[in-house]
């Protein structure tokens, strides 16, 4: 870089933070006169000293790409920069030595002793911490160990357990869990008390050393209108009734399905297990998918108690039923002693669509004519296929007797199912039968698992259909089954139809009126006196109220 010396002669210069001229100052201001020549060449020396060093600087690259130009000079330079720069970190790297850990204390049996006699363990993992002295001449030995006059403790009945068992694992003895268990069962069966049942026990004091405590009260529900408790009084052990009171008003949700029905019942306060119940009821007569339209009204009726004490109990389906534009189009209800459900406009009879889906899968081959997979030439295929992975369950889709059960040809592993009325299906190709012949299935009971036994090329099951001895379509067969209410039960019949339809919706989910209930208000000392005595208590009482008065 090149700079002309008249450049440098007009280039101005401060002097005590005052800008001046190369010649001089203005008037009025103060100055320093240097000597023209030194001035220049001082200057001129800096000038030349910075233009070569930045030369220098542009030429020489301290820091190129160690990537380009491998084994050049230039590639050299930089790595001799590396280096260089690498050696300076490590000589000033810090010399920092690891700490070292003081040892630990000896620990011999004296010290051992010690922290254990500082530490808190339990009593039932055998623990025997603590100090220990040695008693003195003032320590008088008693005879017997204190006790708790009397103690209280939960039990509660397990699946599968006694009622005696249970109470002779909480302390009582044989003697009083034989008096509970008479009172008991002059009242109920011992046997329906439900499993998971609380029972409050108090214990009082031992008859005698070693011997179990004698029960002094004992309560638990035991049904869910009544409560027992069993007292100790003079003359022994006695048995109190609490009967509680119940409202058996049955639970009953309508509405509209709107985009879905079960939403829609959840929604309306229906509890789960009854919406379930009801959905199966009205899918065997009825497509969820296809015969429900969105402007239908649902209708469901269930069991439901509630007590007094708030407690609710959720019951079985009673009524189950779809109504477009204000009438009937399917009612269903819950008649006899096997708990079916009726179809009411069929006046006892159950109807049902076409049976639903045997398994969960999709239909791979239809009911006709087709070229076999395996033999190659055209034959008929007399069933539906349903392509499913191994193992999937597979139902009975309606109720019937197992007529077979076992290995049969081409169909390899096969159950066939009567259902009356001439009606019968079959189920081949299993990889497990779930069911024997002879015995009694219902509608969407397991009796098998989907396989490729048999003649198959893969694991499906073949669904078949048979109307007398013919082999038809599994997906246009319908089942009806023939009246099952005689001529005396079909007024009964008549009058629980109306008796539900009598329910008003949401009735059961009113709050029940409370019982008037004493609170239990503590012992008062006035109490524990003789009669004679609380009288004139009392007397003084009332006076001293008199005079504050």
């Amino acid at each position: 870089m090149h700079r002309s010396p008249q450049s440098h002669a007009q280039r101005d210069y401060t002097i005590a933070d005052e800008p001046c001229a190369a010649s001089g100052g203005g008037p009025g201001q103060d100055h320093v006169d240097l000597p023209k020549g030194e001035t220049s060449k001082r200057r001129d020396a800096v000038t030349r000293f910075r233009d070569r060093l930045e030369g220098w600087c542009h030429r020489i690259d301290l820091a190129p790409d160690l990537a380009q130009d491998i084994g050049s000079a230039r590639w050299f330079r930089g790595l001799g920069t590396l280096v260089g720069l690498g050696a300076v970190a490590l000589a000033f790297w810090p010399d920092v030595s690891a700490v070292e850990a003081a040892t630990s204390m000896p620990v011999d049996d004296r010290v051992r002793d010690e922290f254990r006699s500082q530490m808190i363990m339990p009593l039932a993992l055998g623990a025997d911490s603590g100090r220990r002295m040695g008693a003195t001449s003032l320590v008088t030995p008693l005879r017997s160990a204190p006790e708790r006059p009397s103690i209280e403790l939960v039990s509660t009945l397990g699946r599968g357990d006694s009622l005696g068992g249970m109470l002779e694992r909480a302390g009582l003895s044989g003697g009083d869990s034989s008096r509970v268990l008479q009172l008991v069962s002059a009242t109920m069966e011992t046997g329906d008390i439900t499993p998971g049942t609380r029972f409050d026990i108090t214990l009082g004091r031992r008859p005698g050393p070693g011997l179990p405590r004698a029960l002094e009260s004992m309560a638990f529900r035991a049904r869910f209108d009544l409560d027992l408790s069993i007292e100790r009084g003079e003359s022994g052990l006695a048995l109190v009734r609490h009967p509680i009171a119940v409202d058996a008003t049955p639970l009953r949700i309508r509405g509209k399905v709107g985009s879905s029905l079960y939403r829609a019942a959840r929604n309306g306060g229906a509890p789960i297990a009854g919406i379930q119940d009801y959905l199966r009821a009205i899918d065997r007569h009825l497509s969820l998918e296809s015969d429900i339209r969105a402007d239908d009204d649902f209708d469901l009726i269930v069991a439901y108690r509630r007590s007094a004490k708030g407690e609710r109990q959720v019951g079985e389906l009673l009524y189950a039923g779809i109504e477009r534009d204000g009438k009937p189009k399917l009612q269903l209800v819950r008649w006899g002693k096997d708990g079916e459900m009726f179809e009411a406009s069929g006046v006892g009879r159950t109807y049902s669509r076409a049976p639903g889906q045997p398994v969960s899968g999709r239909v791979t081959s239809r009911f006709g004519m087709r070229r076999h997979p395996i033999l190659g030439y055209r034959r008929m295929h007399s069933g539906v296929d349903y392509g499913a992975r191994y193992g999937t369950p597979i139902y009975a889709v309606a109720d019937g007797r197992v007529s077979y059960s076992g290995r049969h040809g081409g169909h390899g592993n096969y159950v066939k199912i009567e259902h009356g009325g001439h009606l019968a299906t079959g189920y081949a190709h299993m990889s497990r039968i779930a069911v024997k012949s002879g015995s009694t299935v219902r509608a969407g009971q397991v009796i098998g698992y989907v396989g490729s036994t048999g003649l198959s090329t893969g694991p499906h099951l073949h669904f078949e259909a048979y109307k007398g001895n013919r082999k038809v379509d599994p997906l246009t067969i319908r089942f009806v089954s023939q009246p099952r209410i005689d001529g005396n039960e079909l007024a009964a019949f008549k009058r629980r139809l109306a008796a539900l339809m009598a329910v008003e919706p949401g009735a059961a989910l009113a709050d029940m009126a409370p019982a008037a209930e004493q609170p239990h208000a503590p012992a008062r000392e006035i109490d524990r006196l003789s009669p004679q005595r609380a009288v004139v208590a009392a007397a003084a009482s009332t006076t001293s109220v008199a005079m504050k008065d």
